[in-house]
């Protein structure tokens, strides 16, 4: 194995997955209310891409934080973005500020998986797809599906902004590896894969739309073209390894009692999570 390839993964996924938690955050708003501008002490989120793209604090947040831990001020307490601390003072209202440091976003705070499961989806995915063309698609594709999975478990929402361009990224990225020598896939089977399972997806919405949101439908496209690369077996295996985890998860909950049989569950990160298992069983056995 290389280990220059995995020390790059691993690079690419711990830069990449710290910067998952301002996203994550300003995304994890309910269906009717509008993308996040400003963190909790009211300041606007300014820098590349319009300040969807830096670190978990703001600014000047962070020379906040540096100036108390200089001077030995007291800060308050880290809580979650959206939270109070420990459930009784909120966070100022967007564009009120406070001079507290901002506090530390949900998917940033003290025991988060968000940067961690980044880095060790990009290593096992550089460890099982090796040098091939590939690879490249898989390591670009792997923060956003991250970013997905932390915005629905907190919200149980998969933001179209995210979904769709996901599945165009998914397709224009494959479609490059296969014209490079050395991939191990079908272009024409991902894309065929892609109709299939969000065909199956959509299927299963009109069935029962209280069961599945039309978010998964969308994610489904994106996932498909990834398993479906890999042709029709990976497709299936991916798939169903999806429903098999989120069905494990809410058994488990259901045994703790912590939910009930109609409990709704977030299901993008299980579709996620079994589209991971598929995509590096088909490049193991490729």
């Amino acid at each position: 194995m290389d280990l220059v390839l995995l020390a790059v993964a691993a690079v690419w996924g711990g830069a990449t997955g710290l910067l998952i938690p301002r996203a994550a955050y300003r995304f994890a708003v309910e269906p009717e209310e509008p993308w996040r501008t400003a963190c909790p002490a009211g300041h606007a989120f300014t820098g590349p891409l319009g300040g969807w793209w830096g670190r978990a604090r703001c600014a000047p947040c962070v020379s906040r934080v540096q100036t108390s831990v200089r001077y030995g001020d007291e800060a308050e307490d880290p809580v979650p973005y959206g939270e109070g601390a420990h459930g009784d003072k909120p966070p100022a209202p967007h564009g009120d500020e406070t001079d507290a440091p901002a506090p530390l976003p949900y998917a940033y705070a003290p025991g988060t998986l968000a940067p961690l499961v980044t880095v060790l989806a990009c290593l096992a995915l550089a460890a099982a797809t090796g040098s091939r063309p590939e690879l490249a698609a898989w390591l670009l594709l792997a923060p956003p599906a991250v970013l997905l999975a932390t915005v629905d478990r907190r919200v149980h929402r998969l933001p179209d902004p995210l979904t769709l361009p996901l599945a165009a990224a998914a397709v224009l990225l494959l479609g490059g590896a296969a014209l490079l020598p050395g991939h191990a896939g079908s272009w024409t089977s991902g894309l065929l894969g892609g109709l299939v399972l969000g065909g199956f997806y959509l299927l299963l919405f009109l069935i029962n739309p209280n069961g599945m949101g039309f978010g998964d439908v969308k994610l489904a496209l994106a996932l498909g073209v990834a398993l479906g690369w890999y042709g029709w077996e990976v497709l299936f295996l991916g798939g169903f390894a999806g429903f098999l985890f989120g069905a494990a998860y809410g058994l488990g909950l259901v045994l703790l009692r912590r939910a009930g049989r109609k409990t709704g569950i977030p299901f993008g990160p299980f579709m996620i999570a079994g589209a991971l298992t598929g995509v590096l069983l088909g490049a193991l056995a490729a």
